[in-house]
């Protein structure tokens, strides 16, 4: 497996070329660069594996052929649950989180979904912006969700309907 390094011509600002597409096991070992990169406390592989078994909603953002962003969602019940949705950081402020979550909740509305929701740390003012920019409202707090440097984070859930 060779490492995570940006596309050529994505660190002189060329605009990225990206593609949405189906999540499958091979793309597990790039999936996990993209999430050490971007979060302190990643997901496992085994999650991820665990989330294709079952059937989840999975899916990656690809630019250029490199794997740049990936999203998870489950689908049951009349709702859909926002599991994970992670963009490379020198993807960041670009709109692929946008692209991705709009996705997601496109198939989640084919799926009868008519809510969604998620979770977020409390901490963290983009991702919560975003959502909050997409519809999102705060319905609840999960006290010490997240693991966190000194402990455990409280998660905000969000939800809006669909």
């Amino acid at each position: 497996m060779s490492s995570w390094r940006l596309p050529a011509g994505a660190e002189r600002g060329i605009a990225p070329k990206v593609r949405l597409r189906a999540m499958s096991g091979e793309d597990l070992p790039f999936v996990m660069q993209v999430e050490r990169q971007a979060y302190e406390f990643p997901w496992t592989e085994g999650i991820f594996r665990d989330c294709l078994r079952v059937g989840y909603c999975c899916r990656v953002l690809e630019d250029r052929g490199r794997l740049v962003g990936h999203g998870v969602m489950s689908v049951a019940a009349g709702e859909c649950h926002l599991l994970n949705i992670c963009v490379h950081p020198s993807y960041q402020r670009r709109g692929l989180g946008r692209q991705m979550l709009s996705h997601l909740l496109g198939v989640a509305r084919k799926g009868q979904a008519k809510i969604a929701l998620l979770e977020v740390r409390r901490s963290n003012k983009a991702a919560y912006a975003l959502y909050h920019g997409l519809g999102f409202n705060e319905i609840g707090l999960r006290k010490n969700y997240y693991p966190a440097r000194r402990g455990r984070e409280d998660a905000l859930v969000l939800a809006r309907d669909l």
